[in-house]
């Protein structure tokens, strides 16, 4: 009798346990700022898509506004076809967008990298663009009203508008592939330019800073560290009062080296002692084993193991970071394209959705489902 007694305590105290390491993994996104588990495609958002991220429990998608491609003469017409696009897929599926704007076209500057700040028509040109993109699609903004019910759009109307009300200014702008130099003076004058012309239009607007790469291979004027830059970015005179959170992209070979990343740059904030949210708008590792061509890559099950490691070391210290979002980058591989761009996703490549483990792994902290 004895025997089976301690057998039955034994398996007992086992299914605890797993019930407690399951509880650690499901965390329910109403205790989380609405928005916080989001994604960022490389791919066109689909219906298709956007049915699967609502399912697995994503809320919001980081999104690329080109600036070059939105308007690329500079006799004043905007292109806003493709974004219009992208908004009216996730408003539809109830997913928030985060657009961050980057790429300064030919007819301001001699390099997209090169931030619009130099003449007194590229600032000017770069502030009437940002009010054109948060009258379009701000609250009570011109897409909305096209696409209410009954209003002249010819796709399907959005029933509940999702104004956007969250703005990034630049990518990476510490690291030369997206800004040359890599300048906290110079990114300070565009955040100078940006945050009163956002705000304008939008007082409640929140402004975040360009998602900083956290520790480029390369320095100089082409790659400075996040907290560094962060850092001297603090010492531009009157700059906190021009953004509402700081923003990161914490790639690393492993999470405890994330963690490092994210601790970094949050003691930057502590020591100037000025409290700010904190966005993670780029993380990821992908599936292939490629360590030798980027640290990123760490197999089919080092993605899934990074992933909840990442993960949970965020959620734990959500309320410290004063954390508001999380996005993961990406959805799908994409073949031949950045260096680990191409095993990042948590589907393979293709129009079927052919989930990773990671995907799984995903939902489980989500709380979501695999699928629709």
């Amino acid at each position: 009798m004895r025997r089976y007694l301690a057998i039955f305590l034994l398996l007992t105290c086992l299914l605890a346990a797993f019930l407690a390491a399951a509880q650690a993994d499901a965390v329910k996104p109403t205790r989380l700022p609405k928005g916080f588990f989001g994604i960022a495609p490389q791919t066109a958002l689909t219906d298709e898509d956007a049915a699967y991220m609502r399912a697995g429990g994503i809320e919001s998608v980081r999104w690329p506004v080109e600036w070059a491609g939105i308007q690329p003469t500079g006799r004043g017409e905007y292109r806003w076809g493709g974004l219009d696009d992208i908004v009216a897929v996730a408003a539809r599926h109830g997913l928030t967008v985060l657009p961050f704007f980057y790429g300064t076209p030919g007819w301001v500057a001699a390099s997209p990298m090169q931030l619009p700040i130099d003449t007194a028509n590229a600032r000017k040109a770069w502030a009437v663009f940002l009010e054109a993109a948060v009258e379009r699609y701000g609250p009570g903004g011109e897409f909305w009203n096209l696409h209410a019910p009954g209003g002249p759009a010819d796709e399907p109307p959005i029933s509940r508008p999702l104004p956007i009300r969250r703005w990034q200014i630049w990518n990476e702008a510490n690291f030369y592939y997206f800004a040359f130099p890599a300048s906290p003076r110079r990114y300070a004058d565009l955040l100078r330019i940006s945050s009163p012309a956002i705000k304008a239009v939008d007082p409640g607007a929140k402004v975040i800073l360009t998602g900083l790469f956290g520790r480029p291979t390369v320095g100089g004027s082409r790659g400075m560290p996040a907290a560094r830059f962060l850092e001297r970015l603090y010492r531009s005179p009157g700059i906190t009062k021009l953004f509402d959170g700081i923003a990161l992209h914490p790639y690393a070979a492993n999470t405890e080296t994330l963690e490092e990343l994210v601790e970094e740059l949050h003691q930057v904030t502590v020591k100037n002692e000025v409290p700010v949210a904190l966005y993670i708008t780029e993380m990821g590792w992908g599936s292939e084993s490629d360590l030798g061509t980027v640290a990123f890559e760490r197999g089919v099950r080092g993605q899934v193991r990074e992933l909840r490691g990442g993960y949970r070391y965020l959620l734990r210290n959500r309320s410290r970071f004063d954390l508001k979002q999380v996005f993961w980058f990406s959805w799908k591989d994409v073949p031949d394209s950045c260096n680990f761009c191409d095993s990042v996703g948590f589907f393979r490549a293709g129009p079927s959705y052919e989930a990773k483990p990671a995907w799984s792994a995903f939902v489980s902290l989500t709380g979501g489902r695999a699928s629709p």
